[in-house]
């Protein structure tokens, strides 16, 4: 009885933990850091302003472990993309174009998304230590498999890092134009295929 007892006070306390991390980052998302208040989110949470405290201890860390989830999840995201399009393929650039589909569907298209970077855009100050690592990991597993690329004779890559950020440029930054992707899958793909074209030209043999 005592180890059940236990079992579902820890299953409880993840849900609770779960609830309050969505809250926030909905309403972070929705209102901006400073405009929202603990209440709301314990409110929104379904939990006391209490609860709140006990699990995170401010409004601060809060954010810093809302930052961190949303890095996770886009990592995950990106990963799977890689794996599933990069892993085996029949055409490289064919391979190529999907992955960068795979990735601004899933998740540079998403309001959610957009918002995300604003936010942590605008509270740049407080999560100095993470802004980078948001920004550099998915380029870091995409360099990852291009050097394996680069092993294989499939790209000229002697530094697949600096691949992986021209890839970038020329599929995502490209296909937004400097601003939000938008719900425009056609416009997309034919950036992406222009992009990706681009890319082999510069890192494969001719």
């Amino acid at each position: 009885m005592p180890d059940s007892a236990e079992k579902t006070l820890r299953q409880g306390s993840t849900l609770k933990r779960a609830a309050i991390l969505d809250a926030a980052r909905e309403l972070f998302l929705a209102d901006g850091f400073d405009r929202t208040s603990v209440d709301a989110i314990a409110a929104h949470a379904g939990v006391s302003k209490r609860t709140v405290y006990d699990y995170f201890g401010d409004k601060q860390t809060l954010l810093r472990e809302v930052v961190i989830s949303a890095g996770s999840a886009l990592m995950r995201s990106v990963q799977a993309a890689i794996d599933e399009n990069l892993g085996r393929f029949t055409a490289l650039d064919v391979a190529l174009v999907a992955f960068a589909e795979s990735v601004v569907g899933t998740t540079m298209d998403s309001p959610d998304y957009a918002a995300l970077v604003r936010l942590v855009s605008a509270e740049s100050a407080q999560l100095s230590d993470l802004v980078t690592s948001f920004g550099d990991e998915p380029e870091d597993a995409l360099a990852r498999r291009f050097a394996e690329l680069d092993a294989e004779g499939l790209l000229i890559a002697p530094n697949p890092r600096v691949a992986a950020d021209h890839f970038v440029a020329l599929t995502f930054h490209f296909a937004s134009g400097g601003g939000s992707l938008g719900a425009q899958p056609a416009r997309n793909r034919q950036r992406i295929e222009e992009g990706v074209a681009a890319f082999l030209r510069a890192y494969t043999r001719a």
